[in-house]
């Protein structure tokens, strides 16, 4: 049996301190992605070789979500997310200073493992520190990673431009995953464990918990597919690029600053069919834009792609909501075990 839900007394501490971490798992998602022509270059790899990376740091990814939900229960929160910070960052050191690509995709793993469990666990803390009203924070939070990822590109890009080595980007990206585990080691939070001597309902994978996996794992195959391979993929200059993966990460900021604010007034189910219908039709046809060559056609597809950015917004955290309701008071368990099948989709496309 679970605790009632009540509101933390450091109800401002947990949303700047969430808000700080989702920037930062943003921001980190989209490293390598932005940096993928150097880190070939300098590591003689090919696309191939990106593809594995990919697919390593994806199952830690999965992996540390659902291990880092079952965790919460046992341990509780604050040591669940100060050691993802800190294994992330660890990985990130690692990336930053190894000369070998076989090293560098060990690191993968502590990173992955980090950056899910960290993931799950931030979208639980919320759920449970927000309750019953935790659409709009939740969807909240989801603006802070858009924003990490929404600035990574363009600012990577840039600082690449200028001769910035983008290793010195990977250390400067674990000091940060560091020290921002230290405000989680400090401020009051739900604890999230549960009392074991009491009988404890099983998550039960029944139907609805099962549409809610094939959902999120779809969305995210569609996502992070076009975050990773966008910049590789657009036959146009780096700084154009770039400034196209910006501007997919911009429209899904947009479309979850909206949700955040009006996303309660609609039906938790009707928001997340009706959005990713939309997105879909979008992405379907930016993608043919782009076969269709270069000149107008690259900017259509561009457009068409920060459309269907906005349209994804609300996804995502509106899938965690539905399944919070299905499973009331079991938020680090359901976060956890749906960020991690969410990574199925990360798993699936690399190959």
């Amino acid at each position: 049996m679970t605790a009632p839900r009540t509101r933390s007394p450091a109800f401002g501490a947990i949303g700047a301190a969430g808000w700080a971490a989702f920037v930062l798992i943003g921001w980190t998602g989209l490293l390598v992605p932005s940096l993928i022509r150097e880190v070939e270059h300098d590591f003689g790899q090919s696309d191939a070789g990106i593809g594995a990376f990919y697919l390593v740091y994806s199952i830690a990814y999965a992996g540390g979500s659902v291990l880092g939900g079952g965790l919460t229960e046992r341990v509780g929160r604050r040591l669940v997310l100060v050691t993802a910070l800190v294994s992330q960052g660890i990985g990130l050191l690692a990336q930053g200073i190894v000369p070998d690509w076989g090293v560098f995709m060990i690191a993968a793993l502590p990173r992955g493992l980090g950056a899910g469990a960290l993931d799950g666990g931030i979208q639980g803390l919320f759920l449970d520190a927000f309750a019953p009203a935790a659409t709009g924070p939740l969807n909240g939070v989801h603006v802070a990673f858009s924003l990490g990822s929404l600035i990574a590109p363009v600012g990577i890009g840039a600082l690449v431009a200028t001769g910035v080595p983008w290793q010195a980007l990977m250390l400067a990206s674990a000091a940060v995953s560091l020290t921002t585990a230290v405000p989680f080691a400090a401020i009051g939070m739900p604890h999230g464990r549960h009392d074991r001597s009491a009988a404890r309902a099983p998550v039960a994978i029944g139907l609805p918990l099962v549409a809610a996996g094939i959902a999120i794992a779809a969305y995210v195959a569609s996502e992070v597919g076009l975050s990773s391979w966008l910049v590789r993929f657009l036959p146009t200059s780096l700084p154009v690029a770039t400034g196209a993966l910006t501007l997919f990460w911009l429209g899904l900021t947009a479309g979850r600053v909206v949700a955040a604010r009006y996303g309660q007034r609609v039906d938790p189910v009707t928001l997340g069919v009706g959005a990713s219908l939309v997105a879909a039709v979008a992405l379907g046809l930016g993608v043919a834009a782009v076969a269709v060559g270069v000149g107008p056609s690259v900017g259509l597809s561009i457009a068409l792609f920060t459309f269907a950015g906005f349209a994804f917004g609300p996804v995502y955290p509106t899938i965690m909501l539905i399944a919070d309701r299905l499973y009331p008071g079991r938020a680090a368990a359901v976060t956890g075990l749906l960020a991690g099948i969410a990574v199925v989709g990360s798993v699936g496309y690399p190959p």
